[in-house]
């Protein structure tokens, strides 16, 4: 397979290569096939993708994540879902229930690769666009008005890599084209942005982070409207895993990623 991916959406091989080595453990937290015939089908070396606490990292926003999209959808069992800066996660296979409506939507360089790696799947859609622009929009508004469903937006590695100007695009372009809904978006802190260069596997891209905020209250602020319901630290999650991790979490307590949860 041609890979042939921009800087910021060459870091999605992070995740991919942490869930094909988590899935190939006897006792996986996170099983992901898919991530497995992708590594195996590009034939990277994944040392570099995959370090301890970037793996560590991963399982738990995705352990999180998993759980927080299944307690949406259970109370909305018909939802629309847009996972935007979708990458090659593969989060519909383990979440869906049968009735729910989900879009990918990245970038053309990776919606053309992700169109190579996923084969088609009823109610799934890939939409090749940027989060920055409004040109996606009517396609899940359609699917939307003809569910009569509520919709939830994933935003996992995605802030990060926007400034504070674009995130605040973003939310416009949420709040203006949709008049209710959801975000669970990632955050990363300032200090993170200015030691970027000591990540354990985002330094082994060229990609960089463009923004940090210390509480999810910073991101709501940018957007009238968008209201701020809680965040939980991705320390929640590893700290149940090794002694490395409890320890990190009490000593550098915000210095993790977090989700946060938005809704308008």
């Amino acid at each position: 397979m041609n890979l042939n991916l921009g800087d910021v959406q060459k870091t999605a091989l992070i995740p991919v290569a942490i869930k094909a080595n988590e899935t190939l453990r006897k006792k996986p937290r996170v099983r992901d096939e898919v991530a497995v015939e992708i590594i195996k089908e590009l034939g990277i070396n994944t040392e570099q993708y995959d370090k301890f606490m970037s793996h560590e990292g991963v399982i738990a926003r995705t352990v999180m994540l998993d759980r927080m999209v299944q307690l949406f959808i259970e109370k909305n069992p018909s939802c629309v879902i847009v996972n935007m800066g979708a990458g090659f996660d593969n989060r519909f296979s383990r979440v869906d229930n049968g009735k729910i409506f989900w879009f990918d939507l990245d970038l053309p360089d990776s919606i053309e690769l992700r169109k190579k790696v996923f084969p088609e799947r009823k109610r799934v859609e890939m939409i090749s666009g940027s989060v920055l622009e409004s040109t996606w929009c009517p396609l899940v508004l359609k699917e939307i008005k003809k569910r009569d469903a509520q919709v939830l937006f994933l935003a996992e590695g995605l802030f990060m890599y926007l400034t504070i100007k674009e995130i605040a695009q973003l939310l416009s372009i949420l709040k203006q084209n949709f008049k209710c809904g959801t975000l669970i978006a990632e955050q990363n802190n300032p200090l993170m942005v200015e030691k970027q260069n000591l990540h354990d596997t985002v330094k082994n891209t060229k990609a960089v982070f463009k923004s940090g905020t210390w509480s999810g209250k910073e991101i709501a602020d940018l957007c009238e409207g968008i209201n701020f319901v809680e965040e939980h630290s991705f320390n929640e999650e590893m700290k149940k895993y090794s002694f490395f991790c409890r320890l990190f979490a009490v000593l550098l307590p915000k210095m993790n990623d977090r989700w946060a949860t938005f809704q308008w």
